[in-house]
């Protein structure tokens, strides 16, 4: 708080408040670590793959405590996890300062001359971390703007509050300290209706730091109230401030790896969708294109064949004029399955263009590819499709090509499976076709 704590006091407090920070200092990282941990589970097969606190979810400086913020912002160097360190190394230089132990630590004894202004200055500026820190953890650019940039000018606020302080020298320093125990009074409020706001809309995280800013801030307003009454410091100093700040820390480390894990899930659903086909669920054209060549180049640096099929279905054109576009895309849906039924799972497929789709065959030669096609072809001649009145009966052409007996890679592969499909289009379709070295 920005309040002159005398010297007997503080020492007296020193020694609780250190046993605070080794309990924090144990608890924090391992919750993070957990915590983060079990979101860092790989994302559900090639489907493609924080909590605010403003003010105070302070804990006292400690290895762990530098671990763990250190883990966080070098892994995920973001604006959030930038905030959240600027934040927790605050506050931590506050409770150095304030219980008095900072001053018998090397650098930081330099500050002695200060006096309280030693951690005033860290308490106005972790304010100022703890405003921006809220605003993002609680996604209030998404939720309410105008919010958003409200805490920004509160951020603002505090780092003229914290720049006040040489206003001692004119003789200003309780009337600094009683604004700046109003503006922490003003914004406790303020962040907690933003918090529960954000977290009804459905903010995950803004629920974490809720119950963080609650308990964290139940203490730091009886505290402050405390100073604007009384001459004396309040009891709350001693005990509720400094232990609500740990528990509030934890909360906020848990609040912080569920931010992660919505992120992780947006990065999930968003790369997936970059990669498959919106209709079918199998690989878009570019990304089929990537795994064929990666695909080619393992194959040749293990010595291996590698074999691509083109399945194009038969008078698609038809289906849609027939049944309409819907019958059209309820076919190529159909067809997935069948085709994945033959597969590896080191096998991939993807769409092509239109009605034509390409499977690559890691490590198959020409007649194993053969085999395969033909199994394939006897599956989608055996579908049916319903829904549209007339049953719709479907069947495919598949031109093979391999790098075994053709010499070639990439998509060159494809432009040979591709005169394949056609030769078995032209000798009437619904039969499997094999690309052979030209003549």
């Amino acid at each position: 708080m920005l309040a002159q704590a005398s010297e007997v006091q503080v020492r007296m407090l020193m020694l609780r408040r250190l046993l605070l920070a080794i309990v924090c200092c144990a608890l924090l990282p391992g919750v993070v670590t957990l915590v983060t941990a079990a979101q860092a589970q790989p994302a559900p097969a090639k489907a493609a793959v924080a909590a605010q606190q403003p003010k105070r979810a302070a804990f006292p400086p400690g290895p762990g405590n530098v671990r763990a913020t250190l883990l966080i912002w070098f892994i995920l160097a973001e604006r959030l996890f930038v905030l959240y360190a600027a934040l927790i190394s605050l506050q931590a230089l506050y409770i150095a300062y304030l219980s008095g132990a900072g001053f018998d630590w090397p650098v930081l004894e330099r500050a002695r001359p200060l006096a309280a202004h030693a951690w005033n200055v860290p308490a106005a500026l972790s304010g100022a971390a703890a405003a921006l820190f809220a605003r993002e953890i609680a996604d209030l650019r998404r939720f309410w703007p105008r919010i958003y940039h409200a805490f920004g000018w509160l951020a603002a606020a505090f780092v003229l509050l914290a720049v006040a302080n040489v206003t001692h020298l004119f003789g200003f320093g309780s009337q600094l300290a009683r604004v700046g125990n109003l503006m922490f009074l003003g914004s406790a409020a303020f962040t907690l209706v933003a918090a529960w706001l954000a977290w009804r809309r459905g903010s995950r995280a803004a629920g974490w730091f809720l119950v963080a800013w609650t308990l964290l801030e139940v203490s730091t307003i009886a505290t402050a109230g405390g100073f604007l009454v009384s001459s004396t410091d309040p009891w709350t100093l001693a005990w509720s401030l400094p232990a609500s700040m740990v528990v509030a820390a934890v909360f906020v480390a848990l609040g912080v790896a569920d931010r992660l894990r919505e992120q992780r899930r947006a990065l999930s659903d968003a790369e997936r969708r970059a990669q498959t086909d919106p209709l079918t669920g199998v690989l878009n054209r570019r990304s089929l294109l990537e795994r064929l060549d990666a695909a080619c180049l393992r194959a040749q640096a293990r010595g291996l064949p590698i074999s691509l099929l083109f399945i194009d279905l038969d008078h698609f054109k038809s289906i849609n004029d027939t049944w309409g576009h819907q019958a059209g895309d309820a076919c190529l849906l159909a067809v997935i399955r069948p085709i994945q039924a033959e597969l590896r799972q080191s096998d991939v497929i993807g769409r092509y263009g239109g009605e034509e789709f390409v499977v690559v065959l890691s490590s198959a030669d020409a007649g194993a590819a053969q085999a395969i096609a033909a199994r394939i072809l006897e599956r989608v001649a055996d579908l049916t499709v319903e829904g549209f009145g007339t049953p719709i009966r479907l069947t495919c052409s598949i031109g093979v090509a391999s790098s075994e007996t053709l010499g070639v890679w990439g998509e060159q592969l494809i432009s040979k499976a591709d005169a394949a499909v056609y030769a078995a289009k032209h000798s009437g379709r619904n039969q499997v076709k094999v690309a052979a070295l030209a003549a």
